[in-house]
Formats: structure tokens, C-alpha cells, sequence
């Protein structure tokens, strides 16, 4: 399955939103929201900074994470990033893999 890195910062309104529900009631959303599409959260951890969470989630393709993430930017709750994740097989496979490329001016 893909695997997504995902940072997320809360804006005001999400903020209380966690204030209110904990750290433990969004893991429950979280994981809601993952395996109606047919998803598991690896890892789910809170931070501060630029970041107020971040998750490494699987789907069964991209076109799930792309539904799971206009719902969730929709809400307007939080801002998000979602970062494919490669594993060292598919780096080996893609360097494997012949490409023609010129670059700009050459």
C-alpha cells in the first residue's frame, strides 16, 4: 500500500477543536477517517513549531489520500501536507529505470 507523510497545523478554530476532543479523540478521527477508505495510520504523533501533528498513513492507491485530504482541508480545521513516502525497493526499481533528459539551455 502507499504510504503518506503528513504534517498538519491547526488553525484557531481546529485548535480549540483538539482542545476540546484531546489528543486521543483526533487519533479516533484519524483512524476513522483512514479505514472508511480503506487505510491504516502507521504513526501518529502531536509536535509544536511549524507542525502541530504528523502521521504516516497507508492507502490502497492516491486517489484515497487525495479524498481524504479535500475532506479534511475542506473542514477549514487545518492546513495540510501529504508527502508520498518511497520504500528502498522502489528508489532501487526507479534508478534501475532509464531516463532521457535534457536540461534547460543544453
Amino acid at each position: 500500500m502507499p504510504k503518506f507523510l503528513i504534517q498538519a497545523t491547526y488553525t484557531p478554530e481546529g485548535t480549540k477543536g483538539l482542545l476540546k476532543d484531546g489528543g486521543s479523540g483526533r487519533r479516533e478521527a484519524v483512524d476513522r477517517v483512514v479505514a472508511d477508505l480503506g487505510g491504516t495510520v502507521e504513526a501518529m504523533y502531536f509536535a509544536f513549531g511549524e507542525d502541530d501533528f504528523v502521521c504516516i498513513l497507508d492507502f490502497p492507491d492516491p486517489v484515497s489520500m487525495a479524498a481524504a485530504s479535500l475532506a479534511v482541508k475542506a473542514s477549514g480545521a487545518l492546513h495540510t501536507r501529504a508527502t508520498p513516502l518511497l520504500t528502498l525497493e522502489e528508489i532501487d526499481e526507479a534508478t534501475r529505470r532509464q531516463v532521457t533528459f535534457r536540461a534547460p539551455g543544453k
